[in-house]
């Protein structure tokens, strides 16, 4: 089965301003590094559609949605202290947002196994009402309700490596019991939530699982709770479709964290949850980016990342 690489030009545009490390050379640099590998062209290359502002909507409330328009439209606007629009910002936000829906679409039909969404801005940190954290639309929230929504998966489990916790994701999801949040970040660390006592609430508790790490944590580490941890959790949920929320800053070249992840790692991570996916969800698995500003380290990890999952297999 061929891996789908979810990807547009146009996620270029966002700027959150000089010297930002949430750049977009950071998806420039995937490419490019696939395509100097002669990879590029073994991929099934797809090419988003903006995202209808109604599918944005079944996350993010609608004044929300609309005060981002019109901030791009004002911009340069500073969002919070990390996080800014530019002219080509709403473009971007909503192709990064209908690459996640694409994904979906593509491998709910069955013609990739898997697909990873090259694009940005990254969404994880992103509030029902809130820019945050480099963020502004939680396009993997918006990837579980279309799944959900469109192709009727009743389970959907979502798997968040970046080196920060998920904030946005798990609150929109913490009371849901049909969308599993796992997370395993640097802890204490930014955006200071995800401690193992955030489990989730109401009809959803028992349905959010954190498991903090301490800085310097690296392969062995990350390997031991995907298989001890993660996997058994993944048999009890049993999901219809993984999706995995990116990020590559954990990696221990990454200028922003304080982890020792290296490409292996990743490619670790990826094969436990591949075989899970196999076991549980006919293989589907929908990887979106989220951090990872070491250019060279992240080229080298998405490659791993995508040779897990079976791109380049003859």
């Amino acid at each position: 089965m061929p891996v789908a690489f979810v990807y547009h030009d146009d996620c270029l545009k966002h700027s959150n301003g000089p010297g930002h490390p949430e750049r977009p050379e950071r998806v420039a640099a995937i490419r490019d590094h696939l395509a100097r590998r002669g990879l590029l062209d073994r991929l099934l290359v797809v090419r988003p559609e903006p995202c209808p502002i109604d599918l944005i909507a079944r996350v993010h409330e609608p004044r929300y949605i609309e005060a981002i328009r019109r901030a791009c439209e004002r911009a340069p606007v500073q969002l919070d202290p990390d996080t800014a629009v530019s002219p080509g910002s709403w473009d971007a936000a909503l192709l990064s947002a209908g690459g996640a829906v694409a994904a979906c679409d593509a491998v709910v039909s069955g013609e990739p196994g898997a697909a990873f969404v090259c694009t940005r801005p990254p969404g994880h940190h992103a509030e029902r009402d809130r820019a945050m954290g480099f963020c502004l639309f939680n396009n993997i929230a918006i990837a579980a309700r279309r799944l959900q929504e469109r192709h009727g998966l009743g389970r959907v489990l979502i798997v968040d490596w970046d080196v920060h916790h998920g904030n946005g994701t798990q609150h929109l999801f913490e009371d849901d019991p049909t969308v599993f949040y796992f997370s395993v970040h640097q802890y204490p660390f930014y955006p200071g939530t995800g401690s193992a006592r955030e489990t989730g609430r109401g009809r959803g508790a028992g349905f959010t699982l954190n498991c903090p790490m301490p800085a310097g944590a690296g392969d062995g580490e990350y390997a031991r709770v995907f298989r001890q941890v993660l996997a058994p959790e993944i048999d009890r949920v049993q999901p219809e479709a993984i999706l995995i929320s990116a990020g590559f800053d954990a990696h221990r070249a990454d200028p922003l964290a304080g982890m020792s992840l290296t490409e292996d790692g990743y490619a670790g991570m990826t094969s436990i949850l591949r075989a899970s996916a196999d076991k549980h969800c006919g293989g589907r698995i929908i990887s979106l980016l989220e951090g990872g500003y070491d250019l060279t380290a992240l080229g080298a990890s998405v490659e791993a990342h995508l040779r897990a999952l079976g791109a380049f297999e003859e």
